[in-house]
Protein backbone atom coordinates (compact mmCIF):
# COMPACT_ATOMS: atom_id res chain seq x y z
CA UNK A 1 0.00 0.00 0.00
CA UNK A 2 1.94 3.30 -1.20
CA UNK A 3 2.89 5.58 1.78
CA UNK A 4 0.03 8.45 1.03
CA UNK A 5 -2.94 6.03 0.71
CA UNK A 6 -5.77 6.31 3.79
CA UNK A 7 -8.11 3.80 2.52
CA UNK A 8 -7.65 0.36 0.66
CA UNK A 9 -10.36 -1.92 0.22
CA UNK A 10 -9.76 -5.61 -1.37
CA UNK A 11 -11.94 -8.37 -2.63
CA UNK A 12 -15.48 -6.78 -0.76
CA UNK A 13 -18.55 -8.80 -0.81
CA UNK A 14 -21.95 -8.73 0.54
CA UNK A 15 -25.04 -11.03 -0.92
CA UNK A 16 -28.58 -10.86 0.36
CA UNK A 17 -30.73 -13.67 -0.15
CA UNK A 18 -28.64 -15.51 -2.97
CA UNK A 19 -27.76 -12.07 -4.95
CA UNK A 20 -24.53 -10.83 -4.97
CA UNK A 21 -24.96 -7.02 -4.26
CA UNK A 22 -21.21 -6.43 -4.36
CA UNK A 23 -19.11 -8.58 -5.69
CA UNK A 24 -14.90 -8.70 -5.10
CA UNK A 25 -15.47 -5.10 -4.69
CA UNK A 26 -11.69 -3.08 -4.61
CA UNK A 27 -10.46 0.95 -4.36
CA UNK A 28 -7.64 2.96 -3.40
CA UNK A 29 -8.02 6.37 -2.40
CA UNK A 30 -5.23 8.90 -1.87
CA UNK A 31 -5.08 10.90 0.85
CA UNK A 32 -6.75 14.33 0.20
CA UNK A 33 -8.04 13.15 -3.08
CA UNK A 34 -11.76 13.86 -4.33
CA UNK A 35 -12.87 10.51 -5.34
CA UNK A 36 -15.99 9.36 -7.59
CA UNK A 37 -18.02 6.24 -7.39
CA UNK A 38 -20.99 6.17 -10.04
CA UNK A 39 -22.57 3.56 -11.85
CA UNK A 40 -26.34 3.07 -12.92
CA UNK A 41 -29.44 2.76 -10.38
CA UNK A 42 -29.11 -0.41 -8.54
CA UNK A 43 -25.25 -0.68 -9.48
CA UNK A 44 -24.17 -1.19 -5.25
CA UNK A 45 -22.83 1.93 -4.52
CA UNK A 46 -24.81 3.16 -1.61
CA UNK A 47 -24.32 -0.86 -0.35
CA UNK A 48 -20.31 0.05 -0.63
CA UNK A 49 -21.00 3.43 1.45
CA UNK A 50 -22.80 0.73 3.89
CA UNK A 51 -20.09 -1.47 4.03
CA UNK A 52 -17.35 1.29 4.67
CA UNK A 53 -19.06 2.60 7.28
CA UNK A 54 -20.42 -0.62 9.57
CA UNK A 55 -24.23 -0.39 8.43
CA UNK A 56 -23.31 -4.01 6.40
CA UNK A 57 -21.07 -6.19 7.58
CA UNK A 58 -18.78 -7.78 4.43
CA UNK A 59 -19.21 -11.55 3.85
CA UNK A 60 -15.69 -11.44 2.68
CA UNK A 61 -12.64 -8.61 2.32
CA UNK A 62 -10.62 -6.69 3.84
CA UNK A 63 -10.85 -2.29 4.65
CA UNK A 64 -8.09 -0.54 5.86
CA UNK A 65 -7.98 3.02 6.88
CA UNK A 66 -4.90 4.63 7.66
CA UNK A 67 -3.55 1.41 7.90
CA UNK A 68 -6.03 0.06 10.20
CA UNK A 69 -7.88 -3.08 9.62
CA UNK A 70 -11.28 -2.06 10.43
CA UNK A 71 -13.26 -4.78 8.61
CA UNK A 72 -16.54 -5.41 10.42
CA UNK A 73 -16.51 -3.05 12.95
CA UNK A 74 -19.26 -1.48 14.48
CA UNK A 75 -21.31 1.60 12.93
CA UNK A 76 -19.74 3.88 15.86
CA UNK A 77 -16.52 2.37 15.75
CA UNK A 78 -15.43 3.36 12.59
CA UNK A 79 -17.24 6.64 13.13
CA UNK A 80 -14.28 7.24 16.05
CA UNK A 81 -12.17 5.88 13.31
CA UNK A 82 -12.07 8.35 11.10
CA UNK A 83 -15.17 8.23 8.19
CA UNK A 84 -17.98 10.15 8.52
CA UNK A 85 -21.08 10.47 6.12
CA UNK A 86 -24.11 12.35 4.43
CA UNK A 87 -26.93 10.53 3.20
CA UNK A 88 -29.19 11.07 0.00
CA UNK A 89 -32.07 12.01 1.67
CA UNK A 90 -30.86 14.67 4.52
CA UNK A 91 -30.73 12.96 7.65
CA UNK A 92 -30.63 16.08 10.22
CA UNK A 93 -32.44 16.61 13.59
CA UNK A 94 -35.37 18.81 12.40
CA UNK A 95 -36.16 19.82 15.30
CA UNK A 96 -33.20 20.76 17.19
CA UNK A 97 -31.49 24.27 16.24
CA UNK A 98 -28.80 24.25 13.51
CA UNK A 99 -26.17 24.75 16.30
CA UNK A 100 -27.10 21.47 18.28
CA UNK A 101 -26.91 19.13 15.23
CA UNK A 102 -23.58 20.24 14.93
CA UNK A 103 -22.96 19.67 18.52
CA UNK A 104 -24.33 16.20 18.08
CA UNK A 105 -21.22 15.32 16.08
CA UNK A 106 -18.73 17.00 18.42
CA UNK A 107 -19.76 14.49 21.67
CA UNK A 108 -17.19 11.88 20.54
CA UNK A 109 -14.59 14.53 21.30
CA UNK A 110 -16.09 15.97 24.18
CA UNK A 111 -17.23 13.56 26.55
CA UNK A 112 -18.59 13.84 30.12
CA UNK A 113 -20.24 11.59 32.12
CA UNK A 114 -24.42 11.40 32.61
CA UNK A 115 -24.06 12.69 36.36
CA UNK A 116 -21.82 15.80 35.28
CA UNK A 117 -24.37 16.50 32.64
CA UNK A 118 -27.49 16.03 34.94
CA UNK A 119 -25.65 18.11 37.67
CA UNK A 120 -24.19 20.50 35.42
CA UNK A 121 -20.82 20.18 36.86
CA UNK A 122 -17.85 22.32 36.01
CA UNK A 123 -16.51 19.61 33.63
CA UNK A 124 -20.33 19.49 31.97
CA UNK A 125 -20.15 23.23 31.29
CA UNK A 126 -16.55 23.38 30.49
CA UNK A 127 -17.02 20.57 28.05
CA UNK A 128 -20.58 22.71 26.21
CA UNK A 129 -18.40 25.68 26.21
CA UNK A 130 -15.93 23.90 23.68
CA UNK A 131 -18.75 22.25 22.04
CA UNK A 132 -20.83 26.23 21.48
CA UNK A 133 -17.55 27.58 20.26
CA UNK A 134 -16.61 24.56 18.07
CA UNK A 135 -19.92 24.21 16.38
CA UNK A 136 -19.96 28.02 15.81
CA UNK A 137 -16.54 27.75 14.25
CA UNK A 138 -17.74 25.43 11.66
CA UNK A 139 -20.83 27.24 11.33
CA UNK A 140 -19.06 30.08 9.79
CA UNK A 141 -17.33 28.06 7.46
CA UNK A 142 -20.17 27.34 5.99
CA UNK A 143 -21.98 30.61 6.03
CA UNK A 144 -24.62 29.72 8.80
CA UNK A 145 -23.79 31.18 11.54
CA UNK A 146 -26.72 33.54 11.66
CA UNK A 147 -29.01 30.42 11.56
CA UNK A 148 -26.93 28.69 14.56
CA UNK A 149 -30.75 28.98 16.31
CA UNK A 150 -33.09 28.23 13.87
CA UNK A 151 -34.32 24.77 13.67
CA UNK A 152 -32.85 22.95 10.92
CA UNK A 153 -35.89 22.32 9.46
CA UNK A 154 -36.58 25.83 8.76
CA UNK A 155 -33.40 26.02 6.35
CA UNK A 156 -33.53 26.24 2.51
CA UNK A 157 -32.50 22.73 0.71
CA UNK A 158 -29.06 23.81 -0.04
CA UNK A 159 -28.68 25.09 3.78
CA UNK A 160 -29.45 21.92 4.65
CA UNK A 161 -27.23 20.10 2.61
CA UNK A 162 -24.13 22.13 4.05
CA UNK A 163 -25.27 21.46 7.58
CA UNK A 164 -25.26 17.93 7.18
CA UNK A 165 -21.48 18.11 5.97
CA UNK A 166 -20.82 20.38 8.94
CA UNK A 167 -21.92 18.25 11.20
CA UNK A 168 -19.86 15.16 9.87
CA UNK A 169 -16.99 17.30 9.61
CA UNK A 170 -17.84 17.69 13.37
CA UNK A 171 -17.09 14.11 14.14
CA UNK A 172 -12.73 15.20 12.97
CA UNK A 173 -13.33 12.33 9.72
CA UNK A 174 -9.92 11.32 7.95
CA UNK A 175 -12.90 10.33 5.14
CA UNK A 176 -15.43 12.12 3.97
CA UNK A 177 -18.15 9.72 2.44
CA UNK A 178 -20.67 12.09 0.13
CA UNK A 179 -24.18 9.57 -1.04
CA UNK A 180 -25.46 12.10 -4.03
CA UNK A 181 -25.09 15.40 -2.53
CA UNK A 182 -26.59 17.11 -5.69
CA UNK A 183 -29.88 15.22 -5.01
CA UNK A 184 -32.85 17.24 -5.49
CA UNK A 185 -30.42 20.75 -6.30
CA UNK A 186 -30.85 22.99 -9.00
CA UNK A 187 -28.48 24.06 -11.16
CA UNK A 188 -27.04 27.27 -9.16
CA UNK A 189 -27.67 24.57 -6.04
CA UNK A 190 -25.33 22.34 -7.62
CA UNK A 191 -22.72 25.04 -8.60
CA UNK A 192 -22.41 26.27 -5.30
CA UNK A 193 -22.03 22.50 -3.45
CA UNK A 194 -19.43 22.09 -6.10
CA UNK A 195 -17.45 24.83 -4.76
CA UNK A 196 -18.02 23.97 -1.39
CA UNK A 197 -16.81 20.43 -1.92
CA UNK A 198 -13.82 21.89 -3.04
CA UNK A 199 -13.46 24.08 -0.11
CA UNK A 200 -14.00 21.27 2.60
CA UNK A 201 -10.90 19.21 0.41
CA UNK A 202 -8.55 22.03 0.51
CA UNK A 203 -9.79 23.81 4.18
CA UNK A 204 -9.99 20.58 6.18
CA UNK A 205 -7.29 18.38 4.00
CA UNK A 206 -9.92 16.67 3.68
CA UNK A 207 -9.94 12.93 1.29
CA UNK A 208 -13.96 12.41 0.41
CA UNK A 209 -15.17 9.75 -1.73
CA UNK A 210 -18.86 10.72 -3.15
CA UNK A 211 -21.16 8.85 -5.17
CA UNK A 212 -23.52 11.21 -8.26
CA UNK A 213 -25.42 11.16 -10.81
CA UNK A 214 -24.90 14.30 -11.90
CA UNK A 215 -22.27 13.91 -14.47
CA UNK A 216 -21.02 17.82 -14.66
CA UNK A 217 -20.37 17.53 -11.05
CA UNK A 218 -18.41 14.29 -11.45
CA UNK A 219 -16.50 15.56 -14.52
CA UNK A 220 -16.70 18.87 -12.28
CA UNK A 221 -14.05 17.95 -8.75
CA UNK A 222 -13.77 14.26 -9.11
CA UNK A 223 -9.89 13.36 -9.76
CA UNK A 224 -10.44 9.90 -10.07
CA UNK A 225 -13.53 7.53 -10.34
CA UNK A 226 -14.66 3.98 -10.10
CA UNK A 227 -17.81 2.58 -11.86
CA UNK A 228 -20.01 -0.19 -10.94
CA UNK A 229 -22.22 -1.95 -12.40
CA UNK A 230 -24.22 -4.99 -11.19
CA UNK A 231 -22.25 -4.67 -7.91
CA UNK A 232 -18.76 -5.32 -9.46
CA UNK A 233 -15.91 -2.95 -10.79
CA UNK A 234 -16.77 -2.30 -13.93
CA UNK A 235 -13.69 0.60 -14.92
CA UNK A 236 -11.07 2.79 -12.43
CA UNK A 237 -8.93 5.46 -13.43
CA UNK A 238 -8.75 9.19 -14.23
CA UNK A 239 -12.15 11.06 -14.36
CA UNK A 240 -11.46 12.06 -17.90
CA UNK A 241 -10.56 8.83 -19.17
CA UNK A 242 -13.41 6.74 -17.22
CA UNK A 243 -16.60 9.08 -18.42
CA UNK A 244 -15.21 8.66 -22.54
CA UNK A 245 -14.83 4.68 -21.88
CA UNK A 246 -17.37 3.15 -24.34
CA UNK A 247 -18.41 0.59 -21.35
CA UNK A 248 -19.35 3.35 -19.18
CA UNK A 249 -21.21 5.21 -21.58
CA UNK A 250 -22.98 1.58 -22.68
CA UNK A 251 -23.57 1.13 -18.78
CA UNK A 252 -25.54 4.55 -18.25
CA UNK A 253 -27.04 5.21 -21.99
CA UNK A 254 -27.77 1.25 -23.33
CA UNK A 255 -26.31 0.29 -26.45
Amino acid sequence: MAATTLLDVKNLSISFGGLKAVNDFDISIEKEQLYGLIGPNGAGKTTVFNLLTGVYRPDTGRITLGGKDITGQSIIEINKAGIARTFQNIRLFKELSVMDNVKVGLHNQHPYSALEGIFRLPRYRKMEKEMDERAMELLKVFGLEKEAGYKAANLPYGKQRKLEIARALATDPQLLLLDEPAAGMNPNETGELMDTIRFVREQFHMTILLIEHDMKLVGGICEKLTVLNFGQVLTQGDTADVLNDPQVITAYLGE
